[in-house]
């Protein structure tokens, strides 16, 4: 008789120990997971926003200052025909 209530605590505990292990792996995975995606959510969101504000800045202010450029050379150099002649 002590020895089936031996076995019945040790089954008792086995499945008590196992529930709460899974319980407390379940709320632990779940906080790290939550927490780790969130880190490299943002890191990665950060990282793709620079790079891509960078390259549109970087096209962009090509472009103005090609624009930029070829205008005020164009008129620099009418002023130049005009005075020349």
């Amino acid at each position: 008789m002590k020895q089936v209530r031996v076995q019945v605590r040790v089954q008792v505990v086995d499945q008590v120990g196992d529930q709460v292990e899974d319980q407390v792996w379940d709320q632990v995975w779940d906080q790290v997971w939550v927490q780790v995606w969130d880190q490299v959510r943002d890191q990665v969101w950060d990282q793709v926003r620079d790079q891509v504000w960078d390259q549109v800045r970087d096209q962009v202010w090509d472009r103005v200052g090609d624009q930029v450029e070829d205008q005020v050379w164009g008129q620099v150099r009418d002023q130049v025909r005009e005075q020349t002649r």
